[in-house]
């Protein structure tokens, strides 16, 4: 049997650096000849020392605050951008320098843009692809009908694409892409502005391509989304990775944030109840966030048994979301 240090990642990269060069002019009048002949230049640094290994079959949530270097990372793995130094390798192959065959291996998706032509039906531009992209019949035919079914495409293929719902162009998008039946998939935001319905539908379809072998690595702001979609995360701060690891995990980096939700008997009214913060209120169960490193989970059930009407007390973890946010707040802060 194979060990898992045996197997051959699907994407590595060793010690990337990218530095983009930014030409600062100033805006005054007087400044004029400074910014022609003498104009200052800013290296800013994407990323610094980038070192990531996703194995084949993972699903890998890649996260970070604006700036982080997400899409960077994204484009350099893609072949659309150059590393300024370090070593890149995806499916065995050097992007800058055999972006055309790995095209063939990888798909890529944007949430913010399309490649469906904009006043043709969708299966003009799926043939587009084929005939482009020289898919073998059998390969077309077989993704075709697997988008079709478990995307729901079938009633809209030949519906043009200026007449989609985001929803509906989003599902579009990710079956063109998944026309040549590519080994990995870099999706960046796939989720946004997409609304319940439409987002419950992608996550689902995510997550069973992904059980079925492909290799996923998803970006998005919506941390509760890449915890549905994703079993790894790994956070980036400034162009480094700061975490790499699972979701809870990350939690206990964060284990202070704690949630409780307290069921009450309908008409009662609770008292500030010391140490919980209320966070929210459906009908009759009441959410409070508390810190345990300050209160602890004894004295919070002392206290809940003293008040008469609790009918039910459940201890939950804290919204991912709001366990990022608290350590993109101490990386700010420099803690």
């Amino acid at each position: 049997m194979q060990t898992s240090s045996a197997v051959l990642p699907a994407l590595e990269t060793k010690n990337v650096t990218k530095i983009y060069c930014q030409w600062q002019r100033s805006a005054k009048l007087r400044d004029i000849g400074k910014n022609l002949l003498h104009p200052e230049k800013r290296e800013v640094r994407a990323l610094d020392g980038l070192s990531l290994k996703v194995l084949p079959g993972e699903c890998v949530a890649y996260a970070g605050a604006n700036g982080a270097g997400k899409s960077t990372t994204i484009k350099i793995l893609s072949g659309i951008l150059r590393p300024t130094s370090g070593e890149v390798s995806v499916l065995g192959m050097n992007p800058a320098r055999g972006r055309i065959p790995l095209m063939r291996k990888i798909g890529v998706l944007f949430g913010q843009r399309t490649e469906l032509w904009w006043d043709h039906p969708i299966i003009t531009s799926f043939e587009w692809k084929k005939q482009v992209w020289d898919i073998p019949e059998e390969t077309y035919r077989r993704q075709l009908q697997l988008v079709s079914e478990l995307l729901g495409l079938s009633e809209l293929l030949n519906t043009f694409a200026r007449e989609l719902s985001l929803g509906q162009r989003m599902r579009a998008d990710l079956g063109l892409m998944l026309l040549h039946d590519p080994e990995l998939l870099f999706l960046d935001e796939p989720t946004l502005g997409l609304d319940v319905l439409a987002k419950r539908d992608m996550i689902s379809f995510l997550r069973r391509i992904n059980a079925e072998g492909k290799t996923i690595v998803v970006t998005s702001h919506d941390m509760d989304d890449l915890e549905e979609i994703a079993r790894r995360i790994v956070l980036l701060d400034h162009g480094k990775i700061a975490f790499d690891g699972t979701f809870d995990a990350l939690r206990e980096v964060q284990g202070s944030a704690g949630r409780i939700r307290v069921t009450a008997a309908p008409g009662i009214c609770f008292p500030e109840l010391p140490g919980l913060r209320p966070v929210g209120r459906e009908g009759d169960i009441h959410e409070y966030a508390f810190d345990r490193t300050k209160t602890g989970i004894r004295d919070i059930l002392r206290l809940l048994s003293e008040i008469d009407g609790v009918e039910d007390v459940e201890l939950r973890h804290a919204p991912i979301e709001e366990v990022v946010a608290g350590l993109y707040r101490s990386w700010k802060n420099g803690f």
